[in-house]
């Protein structure tokens, strides 16, 4: 009889888990939230006397408070998202405790840590931009607790033996900031809603972002690693974007900011549409709208789905694209892998040749400081 009641138990236990697994919603994509953070509290300064038998003119023994806790932030490689800042928006370090009698100082108060995503920018209340955490390990003090107050025993001079004063600790800093997420890749793939980026980033990489025939299957961003002649490379892929994204069409067109930090773009067009042009622009507009900075972003043009075309149609839409959009165009398949290896070497050679003009000149910039002096 016991072991016919474990077992009902245990199985009523495995269908309520499999029931939660299918209906609870799913974590979701978190690429922003708003904190409130606040230091800690410097602990007071203590005004004591040393009182002890056969002990005359004891003095002043009062200690210092102990400093509060910082709030310090900390670039992880283990989060790929803000998640953790929605279930909790109100962050405190430790106060520090107040000094003692017989010359003991308080305890500082703890430190307070914020882990989040390599890529992560912080921003106060005006939007302007506090830190950007880009390298894994990166940590940086966002507020410094408030200093402990002097005891009486600090105030001890040639001229004033016994003094009766000791100070307050200062208060801890309190702030509001701004998390915003940005995925670090090497590329960033554009295009509308069913234009095959997320069949090239499961073709090319280990990365399983989700697969239909309807519009906006990719709701949140995707990173893939891409291996081409023993070299690395990281896809960013976001959701589409249609017409009037701008003013919040389809999902509209915040997940922009996930490929500004991108060394190119590759605008991704199938060349199934009956107006692959009107699409061009459109991708083109939205970006503009978005961004000068990322519009500005160098851009592959790429046919695809080429394998379910004419090769006759196939070349008139060429001339057309080239036409408008004044550049090379490229045809790949995602999936047959047809012309996609051609493309992720011209897309190697573009970055690596990027990464070097900009290591250059940072040297240029870094010895002209040395000869005219730093500037801030």
């Amino acid at each position: 009889n016991n072991y016919f009641s474990y077992s009902k138990k245990l199985i009523n236990f495995l269908l309520y888990s499999i029931y939660r697994l299918n209906f609870l919603p799913q974590m979701k994509f978190i690429d922003e939230a708003k904190v409130f953070i606040k230091s800690g509290d410097g602990g007071d300064g203590c005004l004591s006397f040393r009182r002890e038998k056969f002990i005359e003119f004891g003095g002043p023994d009062g200690g210092n408070g102990g400093n509060g806790g910082n709030v310090l932030l900390e670039a992880v490689d283990s989060l790929n998202t803000l998640i953790d800042f929605r279930y909790q928006q109100h962050f405190f370090a430790g106060n520090g405790s107040g000094g003692m009698g017989k010359q003991r100082s308080g305890r500082n108060g703890d430190d307070i840590t914020l882990k989040v995503p390599v890529g992560t920018e912080v921003l106060d209340e005006d939007n302007n931009i506090i830190v950007d955490m880009i390298a894994v390990g990166q940590k940086v003090t966002l507020l410094k607790g408030g200093n402990g107050g002097f005891g009486n025993l600090a105030f001890k001079s040639s001229t004033n033996r016994a003094p009766r004063k000791a100070n307050p600790g200062l208060n801890g800093i309190e702030a509001i900031i701004i998390f915003k997420l940005k995925l670090i890749a090497d590329i960033g793939l554009l295009g509308m809603p069913n234009a095959g980026k997320s069949t090239f980033l499961a073709s090319t990489s280990n990365a399983k972002p989700k697969i239909a025939d309807y519009p906006f299957t990719t709701l949140v961003p995707n990173l893939g690693v891409v291996k081409i002649d023993n070299s690395e490379l990281v896809i960013a892929d976001i959701p589409g974007l249609i017409k009037g994204a701008s003013s919040g069409k389809g999902i509209g067109d915040k997940f922009l900011s996930h490929i500004e930090r991108s060394s190119i773009l590759m605008h991704i067009i199938d060349c199934t549409s009956e107006n692959i042009v009107e699409d061009y622009k459109i991708v083109i507009n939205e970006l503009e709208l978005f961004s000068e900075i990322l519009s500005s972003k160098p851009k592959l043009t790429v046919l695809n789905k080429i394998d379910a075309i004419e090769s006759t149609d196939l070349k008139e839409k060429i001339e057309l694209l080239s036409k408008e959009s004044g550049s090379d165009i490229y045809c790949i398949s995602g999936i047959s892998k047809e012309g996609v290896s051609s493309v992720l070497r011209l897309l190697q050679k573009i970055i690596a040749k990027n990464k070097v003009f900009s290591h250059k000149k940072d040297s240029v910039a870094a010895i002209n400081a040395e000869k005219t002096g730093w500037e801030p």
